[in-house]
């Protein structure tokens, strides 16, 4: 019996990709996760999950990434169809990583506020038979799942530091960062569009833009 976790890590940013990933474990070797002190990435440091990751990627069957780019995010957000929305991009992604994981039962962290809506869009891109059990904050209650949260943080966190590295520290790219904002701001003062690390489509990025704007029209 093997046994899916899957679950991302940057949802909420306007800087960077988002990061699914999905971890697969033999059944039987599900106490080995608790053995090490697998739990909900947010709750461990950077050094933590680095160092769990190695870990867990050792013991694992099989794992998988997808980076969702920016653009790719923006244009689900974007999109003029009902429920093919972000929520709709991420249960596609799900199902994709599941697809290549070819689990018995996989556990997902649900997107959308809807246990049941997001299961059901997972199921619709699936080519394998595999029992999805979708949940709430499901990377705190089941260690598969906890697994594969830490795997995406980890790839997200690598992701950020190559960004920096190109544009200097923008914060953690949260919208609650103040650090990130500012980077916005400073940005759109010398330049007319956001690089393609940033995403358009989030509105506090469209207001920073929007403010530019207004001010070149009192100007000129």
């Amino acid at each position: 019996m093997l046994v899916a976790g899957v679950d991302e890590a940057g949802r909420g940013c306007v800087i960077g990709p988002l990061v699914v990933a999905g971890f697969m474990i033999a059944e039987a070797n599900l106490s080995v996760l608790a053995q090490l002190g697998v739990k909900d990435s947010k709750l461990l440091s950077p050094k933590k999950r680095e160092a769990l990751s190695k870990e867990i990627t050792r013991v694992a069957e099989k794992h998988y990434v997808v980076k969702l780019s920016p653009s790719e995010i923006d244009r689900a957000v974007e999109s003029k169809r009902k429920l093919h929305k972000l929520n709709r991009l991420e249960a596609q992604t799900m199902a994709q990583i599941i697809n290549t994981l070819k689990p018995d039962q996989a556990f997902v962290d649900a997107a959308d506020v809807l246990e049941d809506r997001f299961k059901h869009h997972i199921q619709e891109g699936l080519t394998v038979k595999a029992q999805i059990t979708s949940r709430h904050k499901a990377d705190r209650i089941y260690p598969v799942v906890s697994a594969a949260s830490i795997i995406a943080k980890v790839e997200r966190d690598s992701e950020i530091a190559v960004l920096k590295g190109a544009y200097g520290d923008f914060g953690s790219g949260y919208l609650t960062d103040q650090k990130t904002m500012l980077f916005l701001r400073q940005w759109m003062q010398t330049h007319d569009e956001y690089p393609d690390c940033v995403r358009k489509s989030w509105k506090p990025a469209k207001q920073v833009k929007n403010e530019k704007g207004t001010v070149q029209k009192k100007l000129s």
